[in-house]
Parts: structure tokens; sequence; C-alpha cells
């Protein structure tokens, strides 16, 4: 298997959009308190991808995801709440420090980041979608799904670059991203598990 494929079967494996959380997001099932935390909990990660494009050099776009980490703090002014500095969760705090760590290195970031940008387009457009059908958060808050919708340029430069390394860095690229991917979903169940347990 080539690593395009190993990197796309991975991010399949762990495919957000079914998860548990983001399909009762979809159907509106989701408690609105759940949407608060996942907002305040989930933005140190978000805080962070600046981090990892500037990794391997790429300052234009850790610029340019800088003004995404202003956006995401306007989605968690709309749910009345705010980006934490530190998640509080154990899950949410682990996907945080494994990919703080795996953004310091010019290798892993970029396998850490495709876990993450493969899947930005369709889980954007889904929680666009969703919050515009049964959450009333306002435009403003909805603006950083909407600038990821149609943002499918970043996971083909990681790709390219993944692809162009040597074939010992290409294994630490694509083990940073199964780690990324499998540190994603169980940040989402640790949310998910706080609210809807008993459901």
């Amino acid at each position: 298997m080539d690593v395009r494929n190993q990197l796309d079967t991975i991010v399949a494996d762990k495919n957000l959009l079914n998860h548990p959380f983001y399909q009762a997001w979809s159907a509106g099932t989701l408690p609105e308190a759940a949407l608060a935390t996942y907002a305040a909990e989930w933005g140190p990660f978000v805080a962070l991808v600046p981090k990892g494009w500037e990794a391997h050099g790429d300052t234009g776009i850790a610029d340019e995801e800088r003004t995404h980490v202003e956006l995401w703090a306007r989605f968690a002014d709309g749910l009345s709440t705010r980006v934490l500095n530190v998640p509080t969760l154990d899950a949410t705090r682990r996907l945080a420090e494994s990919t703080d760590r795996l953004f310091s290195d010019p290798v892993t970031s970029l396998g850490s980041l495709f876990a993450f940008e493969a899947q930005q387009p369709h889980t954007s457009t889904s929680k666009l979608d969703g919050l515009r059908k049964h959450y009333s958060v306002g435009e403003r808050a909805e603006e950083y799904f909407a600038v990821h919708c149609d943002d499918v340029h970043e996971m083909e430069i990681l790709a390219q670059r993944i692809e162009a390394l040597s074939p010992e860095d290409q294994e630490r690229a694509i083990a940073a991203c199964k780690e990324t991917a499998a540190a994603l979903w169980d940040a989402l169940t640790g949310i998910h598990e706080k609210h809807c347990a008993a459901a």
C-alpha cells in the first residue's frame, strides 16, 4: 500500500463523522451544553495548529491558522463560553499534549496535521449544517466552519510533503497520523461521555 493510501486508511478508520458526538450534532440531539464544552475543551488544540505548520517551515499557512483561532473563540462566545487555556477533561488534555509534542517536529507535524486537515472540509460542512438547522449561535459563531468547508488544499500539501520524505521519515509521519487520528476520536468521546453517557 502506498503512503497516501496508508494515510487515507488511517483517517477513514477514525472518521469523525462516524462518531456519536458528531452524529448527534447533525441530528440536533446533542445538548447545547455539550457544544459549549466542545468549544471550550477543543480550543486549545485549535490554538496549536499554527505550531504544526511552522514546524515544517510553512509560516504562510501558520499565519492563516492564527486567524482561525480567533474564529474558534467566536464560536465559543456564541455558546456563552470561553476557550480554556488548558483542557480539563483527560481525553482533550491528552489530545493537546500529544499534538503539542508531534507539532514540534518537522516530520511528525506533517502526519499529525494530516489526520486533522484531511477531515476538516467534511466535518466543517456537517457541523455548519447542524448548527444552522438545530442551534441558534449566529453567523459570527458559524464562521470557523464556513471557512473550512472547501479547504482541501492543506490536506493535499501535507500528503505531497509526506510522499517526498525518506522511507524512514514516512513511517514516522504515518505513525503520527495514526496517533493523532486516535486522539481526536478519543477527545470527542470524552466530551460526549460527559454529557451523553446516561443517554
